[in-house]
């Protein structure tokens, strides 16, 4: 068989490997030729009036077997390899039964006992070992007690869900009361659930935990190894339905199988698969749900063994409560330094006064009834006591005289680890029962279950209603009790775990989860008392599939990958993320605007022309320059209104027409400042009379020359419109249209004050809304209309044979004035906010300057800098 293994590794496996292969199958050959050593076999027991039974889960493991149902022979079972770590707790029960037998004041003139045996992982032999319990002392008959002594009350184990739902198999027959210390296995018959009592909290709080701890470190990208079995299902099933709802998604998921011998090439190329794509993925958490230590380090010792080639990276392992350091006999030299910086849940646990002298006082010959002691010794201490099958050359002989504290922290503690505190509390839960129970019946005989409770003859089901109710303070000082589920009112501890070069080992307790308290603050986690892993330079390891997006980006999920994984995009126009990660960005409100970078809203600043901005000051200025120019004329005008020049052109008019220029200028000033309801109500139809009446003046002088040649003809009939009615028909009608169009404007839809949020990204526009365009628009066609057939008709008279003809000058100011305005409209529609009114100032202030310096110029010239050409023979003579 060994040169069978050696061909066909060959090629996959290195001399180290090779070596340490031949020696396990070695260990388990010698040990086949050693089933005769006289012993009492896998079995530790103290006689007592009550007995507390003990099966422990894996303490010697049948290496060669795996099949569970196949019955394993003599030879198998009594010679297999050791988990030594695991013989505390058989301690810990002996350490109990002690303790309460010293102390009186417990149940007094009652003894405990104990019988102890091993599972060996095996559905056949733990069914035996359990009814070996029901039965009297070395006698196998169940169902017969030919002895007073040694009843069994109840029943502690095992460390490990199989093996505990096996024994559940038989006690749930009899209602015998079963503690589990390790593994919280889940029963689905209610019937069953009556005798379990789990001393370990359950994993439902510790998925919790998993989740808080997680989220407490923003770990959204987590690697998964679990147990290849139910448990294993069981928490993928659990983590798949909430673990996303929560942000976490998963960069891969592996299940790791159980080592056997006939399994041993397929279990180590399942770990390499499992090494390299743990190893490839930039996940830095690893949560391993695995309830076997011994498998995890087959893993983690695959570089060593040279059967990868990929560096190992460091990792953050999250380990939940089943899974404690330790070793089998072969890996004791193997290197545990990936472990360093380690996260587990852990039973709560407590140092228990005396525990570790009695473990100091322990050695190979303090017991006759220990028939674990010489296994878990020999390999242990690797040694071996004297035996003709075996050559004194290749082991070192065991004295007995060796030390429990000398053994590494990976064979054996001597501080009280998490499933052995649990067993301690066991113990002391059935004490305390069994001492209300004898309360009971000597205080107050009280009928229960419609019986009297009679300790002389007690029946262990009888105990159920006592370890219900139990509820004590242990020598460490924490309260045992247990729920209406016969679960452990207690939590968890979050250790972390610190490696040392020489492979010793250091567990701090960082934490705390507590289910008593609310959900979202049940993770108690001290951040600053964790160690990393070495390879994180001892900051906090990020592990996320892509980058946080900063704020100022959304996330855009990468397709065919796990929503985890994403793109950061630049937000939008108008949309922000002032959060990391956000999902996608938001509007601001309309009073905000976003920031440069989208990260956040600014308030927008109310935006109007007022007399304080610089561009207001401005048009201000040119408002009252004008106005002071248009004055300087009337008065020059009123001045020499003597003179032929005033005259020849309808002096009136010209005043009319000044005076509407001048407040043509001032009415400029009505769009500069906050608007408000009047403001908003008077400007644009003060604007468009003032202009119709200064329109219609220019109209009327045109047309009074016009007439003033037509009627010099003999016979003319237009002599009687020539003069001061015909101009003030003129500017009256014309005047009273542009009335009406405002009037009904007001009557349709009036201007009123409005915000404009919209159309500036970082201002609030206050403004005036025309409330109906169309009418702002007739307004403007209105006066357009005017300045065209004036213009047409100045342009006609330009010609005629007079000094005093105004109609080239006319058509020069009409021209002026028609090409503003038809700029003005596409330039207003174009602007926004205050600038839009700055456009309107300026049409209206170069409009009118228009007329103003048109025809008034030439006139001023001569009147005020040419006096001497202002009289009527010079006219005449110029004429001539």
């Amino acid at each position: 068989m060994i040169n069978e293994l050696v061909t066909t590794r060959r090629d996959y496996c290195n001399d180290f490997y090779l070596r340490l292969t031949l020696k396990i199958i070695w260990k388990v050959l010698i040990a086949q030729e050693a089933a005769a050593r006289p012993r009492v076999g896998a079995r530790y027991f103290q006689s007592g009036d009550f007995i507390i039974g003990g099966i422990t889960s894996q303490f010697l493991v049948p290496f060669a077997q795996n099949n569970f149902h196949q019955h394993p022979s003599q030879s198998q079972i009594d010679e297999n390899i050791v988990v030594t770590k695991n013989y505390q707790h058989l301690l810990a029960l002996v350490f109990a039964v002690e303790e309460i037998n010293e102390n009186r004041q417990i149940l007094p003139n009652v003894t405990l006992g104990f019988n102890i045996y091993d599972s060996y992982f095996d559905a056949w032999r733990t069914y035996h070992a359990t009814l070996e319990l029901l039965s009297s002392l070395n006698k196998f008959i169940p169902n017969y007690k030919c002895d007073t002594q040694n009843k069994l009350i109840s029943v502690i184990g095992a460390l490990y869900t199989e093996t505990s739902l096996n024994i559940a198999e038989v006690l749930g027959i009899y209602k015998v009361p079963q503690f589990t210390y390790g593994s919280t296995p889940r029963v689905f018959d209610k019937a069953d659930t009556i005798s379990f009592y789990k001393m370990v909290p359950s994993e439902a709080y510790e998925y919790i935990g998993i989740l808080q701890l997680l989220l407490h470190f923003s770990w959204t990208w987590v690697g998964v190894l679990t147990a290849d079995g139910g448990i294993g299902e069981r928490f993928e099933k659990t983590m798949l339905e909430v673990f996303p709802s929560r942000g976490i998604c998963f960069a891969f998921l592996e299940r790791i199988k159980t080592i056997y011998v006939n399994n041993l090439l397929d279990f180590i190329n399942s770990l390499v698969s499992i090494f390299n794509v743990s190893m490839k993925s930039n996940a830095n958490i690893v949560i391993v749900y695995e309830e076997h230590m011994i498998n995890f380090r087959w893993l983690l010792h695959l570089p060593e063994m040279g059967m990868v080639t990929m560096e190992p990276k460091g990792k953050v392992w999250i380990m939940t409560t089943s899974m404690v350091l330790m070793s089998q006999i072969y890996q004791r030299t193997w290197d545990i330094q990936a472990i360093h910086g380690a996260l587990s849940f852990t039973v709560h646990s407590n140092e228990v006064r005396g525990f570790q002298d009695f473990l100091q006082t322990r050695s190979l010959f303090s017991t006759n009834e220990d028939g674990f002691v010489q296994d878990f010794w020999e390999q242990a201490f690797d040694c071996v006591f004297p035996n003709t099958f075996l050559s004194e050359e290749r082991e070192k002989t065991c004295t007995g005289a060796e030390k429990l504290e000398s053994l590494s922290g990976l064979l054996f503690e001597m501080n009280m680890i998490g499933q052995s505190y649990n067993i301690y509390n066991a113990v002391y839960a059935v004490a305390h029962a069994l001492h209300a129970m004898q309360s009971s019946q000597h205080k107050h005989r009280a009928r229960v279950d419609r019986r009297i409770w009679n300790f002389q003859d007690p029946q262990s089901w009888q105990l159920h209603h006592f370890l219900r109710t139990v509820s004590f303070n242990n020598s460490a000082g924490d309260k045992i009790s247990f729920d209406q589920n016969g679960e452990l009112i207690e939590g968890f501890d979050i250790v972390n775990w610190c490696i040392f070069p020489n492979q010793s080992f250091l567990r701090v307790k960082v934490g705390r989860l507590d289910p008593r308290a609310s959900q979202d603050n049940m993770l108690t986690i001290h951040e600053e008392s964790i160690t990393w892993h070495r390879s994180f330079n001892q900051t906090t390891p990020f592990s996320v599939c892509s980058e946080s997006c900063q704020p100022g980006y959304s996330k855009r999920r990468q397709e065919g990958k796990p929503f985890c994984c994403y793109d950061c995009i630049p937000c939008p126009e108008g949309k922000v993320s002032n959060q990391k990660d956000m999902d996608d960005c938001v509007k601001c409100p309309e009073d905000q605007y976003p920031n440069q970078v989208k990260n956040s809203c600014l308030i927008k600043d109310r935006s109007f022309l007022s007399y304080e901005d610089s561009l207001g000051i401005s048009l201000v200025v040119l408002v009252l320059f004008f106005s002071w120019l248009t004055l300087l004329v009337l008065g020059s005008f009123m001045k020499y209104h003597n003179t032929p020049i005033v005259k020849a052109n309808n002096c009136n008019l010209t005043y009319v027409l000044l005076i509407s220029i001048l407040l043509c200028f001032l009415c400029a000033l009505l769009f500069i400042g906050q608007p408000g309801m009047a403001m908003c109500l008077t400007r644009q139809m003060t604007f468009g009379i003032i202009f119709s009446v200064a329109v219609s003046c220019v109209l009327a002088k045109t047309l009074t020359v016009v007439l003033a040649f037509t009627t010099t003809k003999p016979g003319s009939r237009m002599r009687k419109w020539v003069g001061k009615p015909l101009a003030s028909c003129i500017v009256l009608s014309c005047s009273l249209i542009q009335v009406g169009i405002c009037v009904v404007w007001l009557g349709v839809s009036p201007p009123f004050p409005d915000v404009d949020m919209h159309s500036l990204t970082e201002e609030i526009i206050l403004e005036c809304n025309e409330g109906s365009p169309t009418m702002f628009y007739c307004v403007l066609g209105y006066m357009g209309f005017l300045a065209i057939i004036s213009f047409i008709a100045a342009f006609l008279a330009r010609k005629l044979p007079d000094n005093f003809n105004e109609a080239k000058f006319i058509t020069f100011s009409m021209l002026v004035f028609c090409s503003v305005w038809l700029s003005f409209v596409p330039t207003y529609l174009s602007t926004k906010g205050k600038y839009m009114v700055a456009v309107e100032i300026f049409s209206i202030l170069a409009s009118s300057a228009g007329l103003l310096g048109c025809i008034f110029s030439p006139k001023c010239y001569i009147i005020l800098l040419q006096p001497e050409l202002n009289n009527r023979e010079q006219l005449i003579r110029r004429k001539n």
